[in-house]
């Protein structure tokens, strides 16, 4: 199993209404991509000078499945608007054994 972490820090400037656009759109990718195992992610609840501001942990059966899910349109629709919101994207894939 591979492990899919990714850090986000948002611009100054992103919106409690561009925030919630992202929920959603991570919230509907389960239901369109099949790869995705299991999906969580959320807004940071600590604040501290070292946090991001937003993370999502997912998990995928092998590394292809990790290729096809971000290869897969409704992923890219989601990435562009974290590209647009965010002034960080930081991730780490790792495996489970």
């Amino acid at each position: 199993m591979i492990k899919h972490v990714v850090f986000l820090k948002f611009k100054p400037s992103t919106t409690k209404d561009q925030i919630e656009l992202l929920r959603k759109g991570f919230e509907a990718l389960p239901g369109l991509i099949p790869e995705i195992r299991s999906y969580e992610f959320g807004l940071d609840v600590v604040r501290s000078e070292r946090s991001f501001d937003y993370g999502l942990v997912s998990a995928f059966d092998d590394l292809d499945s990790l290729q096809r899910y971000s290869a897969n349109p409704e992923h890219q629709k989601v990435l562009k608007h974290i590209r647009e919101i965010s002034d960080s994207i930081k991730s780490v894939d790792f495996e489970v054994k």
